[in-house]
């Protein structure tokens, strides 16, 4: 019988493969639609039109809150209303910074 013992390196790149998986991780739901998608904070969706118009549930809050995908600010939005955020070509980390809330993830394919 053979035992398998990880090498220091191995073990340590395994972990490292498994945290950044589990960062990438959503905490809401998983929705997958076509031609726009509705998303909330913490959700992860699947658009399968390229390109995607992409709505975005503000959390509640006082004032107006900046948006960002992938690090690039879209504006300014009311809190607590669904608000459209944009038409994207590509996949986006949607972050609301300074609100605590985690950030909404939509996967759109690329052109062929």
């Amino acid at each position: 019988m053979k035992t398998w013992i990880l090498k220091p390196v191995a073990g340590a790149s395994l972990l490292a493969l498994a945290c950044l998986a589990s960062s990438c991780a959503s905490t809401g739901r998983h929705v997958s639609d076509w031609g726009e998608i509705d998303l909330a904070p913490g959700d992860t969706g699947n658009c399968w039109s390229n390109p995607c118009r992409v709505y975005l549930q503000m959390p509640p809050g006082p004032g107006p809150m900046v948006v960002t995908a992938d690090g690039i600010s879209l504006g300014t939005f009311p809190a607590g209303q669904r608000v459209a955020i944009g038409s994207f070509f590509e996949s986006n980390a949607i972050r609301i910074p300074g609100a605590g809330v985690p950030p909404a993830y939509v996967y759109i394919p690329p052109v062929k």
